[in-house]
């Protein structure tokens, strides 16, 4: 097998209405989108969300990535992630460059496997036939109130899940504590509560205070109290707080995934194998924190990171969004997207290759 052709390119999927978190607001998703071909007649995918950056992505790897991997054997993972890694490591050892890293990385393995003619959970080591997932949403609107909110995550309920998750710290803290209330009220007791600031509080302080003002709810963990980069202060929070922090959706190698554990800043991690540095990375991370029960719950991306969490023993759940909730649209342009069943599981895709087939027509369509 010889890598012949890497080619990729952005895509923009709109959303019917802005979408806010507690610290930005989207109109639209956009990805770099990563095809690797082989001499053969083969090809692997690889894909990472753009923040508005996807074109960077994109054309880092084509201009950076592609002479290094081109003529190569796409099933030398390692060798090859090493060389895409040290070959810019002087302009990208995170961000943008490692982005890239994740989207080719990604499409070997996806040759890889099919080459093996195997399902990549099973090339991995097979650990789990489905996975949990929880039902992640409560995001901000203009129009969205506590009525709708409650709407939301009764329908994760009614869907299966066991397990939701809402956005919090765009507000003021009694705001927030309203909106939590309302949201176990709804759930109730048994349903498992998690909360994501995406990084909103600015010190220990006022993480820890609004952190504390939401313990009466039982929420299991909070996600990014802080920005990631502050991870002494993460510590703190983590420290304070009677339930953890996780974190980890926008970090980057395994180096950095140690410190986060071996500060004390998170005891649940979230790798995101689009940004991590890839499949290859990603391992290196879960495996990393197995050695010391740390379990994993990757950010986003359910069709790839199913296959991910099915081969490890130390797999917490996926993050799962429902198309029509208008806030992740990635699904627009997957042929056969991955759903969890009625019982918040999502099976397994048994087909040689990560599984996720995209639907080069839609490619096309929301071409950027």
């Amino acid at each position: 097998m010889e890598i012949t052709q890497v080619e990729s390119f952005p895509i923009e999927l709109p959303l019917e209405s802005p979408v806010s978190f507690s610290n930005r607001t989207l109109t639209y998703r956009d990805h770099a989108i990563t095809y690797v071909r082989t001499a053969d007649g083969r090809e692997g995918v690889g894909y990472s969300l753009g923040y508005e950056g996807a074109h960077l992505v994109a054309d880092a790897v084509e201009s950076m990535l592609e002479p290094i991997v081109r003529g190569e054997d796409p099933r030398d993972t390692t060798r090859l992630w090493r060389e895409m890694y040290d070959g810019n490591v002087q302009i990208g050892r995170m961000g943008v460059m490692l982005r890239a890293i994740s989207t080719v990385d990604m499409a070997l393995w996806d040759l890889k496997a099919k080459a093996a003619g195997q399902p990549l959970y099973k090339l991995l080591g097979g650990n789990s036939e489905s996975v949990p997932s929880y039902g992640s949403g409560g995001y901000y609107r203009d129009e969205k109130g506590h009525e709708a909110l409650r709407g939301e995550v009764r329908r994760y309920v009614e869907e299966g899940h066991d397990v939701v998750k809402m956005k919090v710290g765009r507000l003021s803290v009694d705001d927030e504590v309203e909106r939590v209330a309302a949201v176990r009220d709804e759930v109730g007791p048994e349903t498992t509560l998690l909360l994501d600031a995406n990084g909103v509080w600015e010190s220990t302080t006022e993480a820890v205070r609004a952190c504390r003002a939401f313990e009466p709810y039982d929420p299991y963990f909070i996600e990014e109290p802080v920005m990631i980069d502050r991870v002494e202060t993460m510590a703190e929070v983590n420290d304070a707080i009677d339930y953890p922090v996780a974190t980890g959706e926008l970090e980057g190698t395994r180096h950095n995934f140690a410190r986060l554990h071996d500060t004390g800043a998170a005891t649940i991690l979230q790798p995101d194998v689009t940004v991590c540095g890839g499949i290859t990375e990603w391992l290196r991370i879960a495996n990393y924190a197995a050695a010391y029960d740390v379990p994993i719950a990757p950010h986003y991306n359910w069709n790839v990171h199913t296959s991910l969490l099915g081969a490890i023993d130390n797999g917490l759940w996926i993050e799962y969004f429902y198309r029509d909730m208008d806030v992740k649209a990635f699904d627009d342009v997957v042929a056969e997207p991955l759903a969890p069943g009625d019982d918040g599981r999502i099976a397994m895709p048994e087909e040689p290759g990560h599984g996720v087939t995209l639907d080069k027509d839609a490619l096309e369509e929301f071409s950027a």
